[in-house]
C-alpha cells in the first residue's frame, strides 16, 4: 500500500480501471464459454447457440453509442460502475434452476451482460486518453496495447475458467461463484474509482452521438469488417468444430482456446514494439492497411489447407497460431489509433461511436459463424473471414497518412 500511496493520482487511477477492467474479463470470457459448452451438451445446433448470443451483440451496438453519450454526460466512473453492477445480475439470473433456463431468458441475461461488458469496455478504453497528456503519443500507445493486451489474455484464462469450472461446479455453481466474486469488485470501484472521469465540460447533445470526423468513420468501418472477420470463424464455429470432428472434450477446448487468448493478448501488450515504437515510429492509416492486408489471405489458405491430404488439425492450429499474431497486431494498432483520433472532452462520445462499430461486426460474425457453419461448414466461415479482413484493409486505405488527425 505504501509503494502505490508514491504513485501518482493518473497511474492510480489506471491501476482501478485496469483491475476492474481484468475482472470483468474473466467473467466475460468464462460466462462465454460456459454457454457455448453447456448448451452444445444440451443439444442445442451450433446456429440455435449463436442465437442465445443474438441480445449480447445487440444490446452491445446499442450501448456503445449510448454509453459513449452518458459517460460524457455523467463521467465514466459511473458508467463502469454501472457495467459492473449490471453483468452481476445477469450472472444471478443464470443460476435459476435448470428448468427456467428457457432461450428468451438466456438470451435475456446475455443481452444484459452485452450491455455490462461494452459500458465497461468503453469506460475502460476512454479512461486512458484523460490519463495521459495528448503530446505523449508513444506513452498513450504504450498504455492502451497493455490494456487490450491484457485483457484479452485475461480473456482467454476466463475461457479455460469457464470450461474448468463447468466440470467442477455445473452450470449454476460456476455462474454464482463469479457473481459473489464481481460484486466485491464492484463495491472496490465504488470506493476508489475517481468521481466524475471523463465528464464533458460542455454537456453533449444527443445528436453529438453521431457526429464524427472523417478519420473516425473510415476507422470505423474497417473495424467492423475486421471483427465480423475474426468471430465469422473463431465465436461458434471453432469450438463447434474441434469438439465434434476431434472429439475434444470440455477441459480441451477451453484450455486450447484459452491459451490462443492468452497468446494473442500478449502479442497485443507487444504490438507498440513489432510496429516500430522503439524506433519512435507511432502508426497511422498506412500501417492499418498494410497489417490488416498482411492478414486478409490467411484464412482462405487455411481454407485450402483443411481441402489437401495434410493433417487437418496441423493446418487449423497452425493457421491459428499466426491468425492470432497477425489480428492481435491489428487490433491493438486500432485501439490505439481511435484514443489517438478522439477529442479529449467527451472522448466516451468518439470511442463509443467506435466500439458500436466493433460490436456490430461481432454480431455480424457471431451470426454467420452459426448459420454459415451449419449450413456450409468450417471452409466457409474462413472464406467468408478473408473476404471481410480484404475489406477492412481496402476501408484503412482512405486513414490520414500523415501525423494524428483529430475530430474537430
Amino acid at each position: 500500500m505504501k509503494a502505490l500511496s508514491t504513485l501518482s493520482v493518473e497511474v492510480r487511477q489506471y491501476l482501478v480501471v485496469t483491475g476492474n477492467y481484468w475482472a470483468f474479463t474473466l467473467t466475460d470470457g468464462a460466462l462465454r464459454m460456459l454457454v457455448v459448452l453447456h448448451f452444445h451438451s444440451l443439444g442445442y445446433t451450433p446456429l440455435q447457440i449463436a442465437a442465445l448470443f443474438l441480445f449480447y451483440e445487440i444490446f452491445g451496438v446499442i450501448t456503445n453509442l449510448v454509453g459513449g453519450y452518458l459517460g460524457a454526460r455523467l463521467g465514466l466512473n459511473r458508467t463502469m460502475n454501472i457495467g459492473l453492477g449490471v453483468q452481476v445480475l445477469a450472472l444471478l439470473m443464470l443460476t435459476v434452476p435448470a428448468a427456467w433456463l428457457t432461450v428468451p431468458w438466456v438470451m435475456g441475461a446475455q443481452a444484459l451482460s452485452g450491455i455490462a461488458k461494452d459500458l465497461n469496455k468503453m469506460s475502460a478504453k476512454s479512461s486512458i486518453k484523460l490519463l495521459v497528456p495528448d503530446s505523449q503519443q508513444g506513452t498513450l500507445y504504450k498504455w492502451v496495447a497493455i490494456l487490450t493486451g491484457s485483457k484479452n489474455a485475461l480473456k482467454g484464462v476466463g475461457f479455460f475458467l469457464g470450461g474448468a469450472l463447468l466440470a467442477l461446479l455445473g452450470f449454476a455453481g460456476a455462474v454464482l461463484a463469479m457473481a459473489a466474486v464481481l460484486a466485491l469488485v464492484f463495491i472496490g470501484s465504488l470506493v476508489f474509482l475517481k468521481r466524475d472521469l471523463g465528464k464533458a465540460k460542455a454537456k453533449p447533445k444527443f445528436r453529438d452521438m453521431l457526429s464524427k470526423s472523417r478519420a473516425i468513420n473510415i476507422l470505423s468501418a474497417a473495424r467492423l469488417f475486421l471483427f465480423a472477420a475474426r468471430d465469422v470463424w473463431f465465436v461458434i464455429a471453432l469450438p463447434v468444430y474441434l469438439s465434434t470432428v476431434f472429439g475434444w472434450d470440455f477441459w480441451l477446448v477451453g484450455g486450447f482456446l484459452a491459451a490462443w487468448v492468452i497468446g494473442y493478448g500478449i502479442v497485443q501488450s507487444l504490438a507498440p514494439n513489432i510496429t516500430g515504437k522503439k524506433r519512435g515510429h507511432v502508426p497511422d492509416g498506412r500501417a492499418a492497411f498494410a497489417w490488416a492486408l498482411s492478414l486478409a489471405g490467411l484464412p482462405a489458405l487455411i481454407a485450402l489447407g483443411l481441402s489437401t491430404d495434410w493433417s487437418a488439425l496441423t493446418v487449423l492450429l497452425g493457421g491459428l497460431m499466426l491468425f492470432g499474431v497477425l489480428f492481435a497486431v491489428n487490433s491493438s494498432l486500432h485501439s490505439y489509433l481511435i484514443i489517438s483520433y478522439a477529442k479529449e472532452d467527451g472522448v466516451s462520445l468518439d470511442v463509443g461511436f467506435y466500439y458500436m462499430s466493433n460490436a456490430l461486426g461481432r454480431l455480424i460474425g457471431t451470426l454467420l459463424s452459426g448459420w454459415v457453419f451449419q449450413a456450409y461448414g468450417l471452409h466457409a466461415c474462413l472464406w467468408v473471414s478473408s473476404g471481410f479482413i480484404l475489406l477492412a484493409a481496402l476501408i484503412s486505405m482512405f486513414l490520414p497518412k500523415h501525423g494524428m488527425t483529430r475530430s474537430s
